[in-house]
């Protein structure tokens, strides 16, 4: 499981804007480090184009699962990552990065705004943050903690069917 890009966008007409965006690309060559993070920019401006306000879509791309969320007020963010990742867990990481980032950058920069003049420094951290879900989201951790005691619970009783 791996997340590759996570971005904040403003869908305008006709054209959505980049706003801020975080990349982990360490997992690619050196030489293709840039061309990567260019396909999943250009990838993430023209998902949140096609997509409606106040709506989520997951959209697999190459090897790739997209995953968008454009709220109403034309706010939207894309997170990028392999198809094993939880899409629930996706979509928690977006709604609360752009609750975050409402509330600290004002909406009248949103249609103007570029990765430059925004300032909004959270998205790193979340990235790495939400690497590994079952840290990162509560839910998660609760399943695998629960798949772990059927595991156990299924060997204790498969151990004691054979002594008998």
């Amino acid at each position: 499981m791996k997340l590759y890009s996570l971005s904040v966008l403003y869908k305008g007409e006709p054209k959505a804007v980049l706003l801020k965006a975080a990349y982990d690309v360490s997992s690619f060559s050196f030489f293709q480090r840039s061309s990567v993070q260019e396909f999943m920019t250009f990838t993430s401006q023209l998902i949140v184009e096609r997509s409606a306000k106040g709506s989520r879509a997951s959209v697999k791309e190459q090897e790739y699962l997209c995953h968008v969320y454009v709220r109403n007020d034309s706010l939207a963010g894309v997170v990028i990552a392999d198809s094993e990742y939880p899409s629930r867990v996706a979509f928690t990481l977006l709604e609360k990065v752009l609750d975050e980032f409402s509330k600290q950058v004002d909406r009248i920069e949103w249609p103007i705004g570029s990765p430059a003049s925004i300032h909004y420094t959270a998205l790193d951290g979340h990235l790495s943050r939400y690497q590994n879900p079952r840290e990162a989201d509560p839910m998660t951790k609760v399943q695998a903690e629960l798949d772990e005691t059927k595991i156990i619970l299924a060997r204790k009783q498969n151990s004691c069917c054979a002594i008998m």
